[in-house]
């Protein structure tokens, strides 16, 4: 079977993370994506290392599977033609320069679109197209503090923290792609294409969900719970004899189960303690009677025992727990893809199954420029002394 995006043609201008995580999406679902890169220097994350596999990092890896790389300075005349025959026949542009770059170079959203009223144009900025801080350059560390995600992660009384993972561009490539998709769908009703503008400083501000509408709706500030629940108690993480786990108590009747395999019973009768609200409003005497008791046994225990009574709980897993978790395995997420400079890479693949089209590992990371002869060849249907003279110019 095809796979579902099989014919959409991306041309991927994008670099980092959050544009090539969202084209990595895409070309999981078989798009035909086409990297655009520099030419002797390519995309800066092939320098963020190590580790390394094969000279390439593992940073760069990771999101840049189901591509293709072609090498090309569009600052060149030259190479701003090349880019233009190539963006005739794509259907997405995928772009993440600062706001006004390539506008400057008349291959922006404005130019494109006056000669190809079919492209849908995906811009990933900062803080967005326009308004006020349109100009200023975006990173997801600066987004997850002005987003507010900082203020709310991290103990009560220790400085505000950073998730571990650059979580707000890859917040941002999930939005661009479902906005991508979106918009491939509207074109098939009305032939025409348009404009996405994905910034990560609102998309930030969406992630904040329950915490920023309990704000909304209470106009009080949110406080840092570390790995606590600001609406629902025990929902956090315990100390077992051996190492920590997650403890995620939904409602009164799991309260009162996790009552029982603790040996106290009595707990849920307190009044204290008897509803979720209560135990939201006494946390602070209910998880020292808690934790005390969690101690004395092993993780392995009191998660056996929990599970059986259906009390969500579960390990927390260092990475090499988490690559050779059974049900990790099972979903077949660990991929062994081969690799022309370091034999084979292992990668996580797409973690959603599709029944009747499924995503799939197609192309490994491609080497800077890999592609380019071919995709010239293929696309704008150069010959190879062609391809030489515009290597010998610096163009590709």
């Amino acid at each position: 079977m095809p796979e579902p995006l099989d014919g959409i043609r991306v041309l991927d201008l994008s670099r980092v993370l959050a544009g090539p995580f969202c084209t990595m999406i895409l070309g999981d679902l078989g798009a035909d994506v086409i990297k655009i890169e520099q030419p002797g220097t390519g995309d800066d994350t092939r320098q963020w290392g190590p580790p390394w596999a094969g000279g390439e990092s593992a940073y760069y890896l990771c999101v840049n599977r189901n591509k293709r790389s072609l090498t090309l300075n569009f600052k060149h005349e030259q190479g701003r033609r090349l880019l233009l025959d190539l963006a005739r026949d794509s259907d997405v542009v995928v772009e993440n320069f600062r706001v006004g770059t390539l506008d400057r170079l008349g291959l922006g959203y404005s130019a494109m679109s006056a000669r190809f009223p079919h492209l849908i144009w995906c811009s990933i900025t900062g803080y967005g197209l326009d308004g006020p801080d349109a100009d200023r350059a975006g990173y997801d560390f600066v987004a997850q503090g002005e987003g507010g995600l900082m203020s709310i992660t991290g103990e009560p009384e220790g400085e505000p923290m950073k998730v571990g993972v650059a979580i707000v561009d890859l917040f941002t490539g999930l939005y661009a792609a479902n906005a991508i998709l979106a918009a491939l769908h509207a074109r098939a009703r009305t032939g025409r294409g348009q404009l996405i503008d994905v910034p990560l400083l609102p998309v930030a501000v969406t992630m904040l969900a329950n915490v920023g509408s309990n704000y909304l709706v209470s106009g009080q500030l949110p406080q840092r719970y570390g790995n606590a629940h600001p609406n629902i108690v025990p929902y956090q993480t315990f100390r077992t004899g051996d190492r920590w786990i997650t403890v995620a108590v939904g409602n009164d009747r799991q309260f009162r189960q996790l009552c029982r395999i603790l040996g106290q019973e009595e707990l849920a009768d307190d009044p204290r303690f008897s509803t979720n609200p209560q135990r939201v409003a006494h946390r602070d005497q209910l998880i020292p009677l808690l934790q005390r008791i969690f101690v004395t046994r092993e993780a392995d225990y009191w998660l056996t025992a929990m599970t059986e009574v259906g009390i969500p709980c579960g390990p927390i897993n260092t990475l090499d727990r988490v690559f050779t978790h059974p049900q990790i395995l099972h979903r077949g997420l660990v991929v062994d893809v081969p690799h022309p400079r370091a034999g084979s890479v292992k990668m996580t693949g797409p973690p959603a199954i599709l029944s009747e089209t499924p995503a799939g590992i197609r192309r490994h990371p491609p080497l800077l420029g890999e592609h380019t002869e071919e995709i010239l060849q293929e696309r704008l249907g150069l010959s190879p002394d062609e391809v030489a003279h515009l290597r010998r110019e610096g163009v590709v």
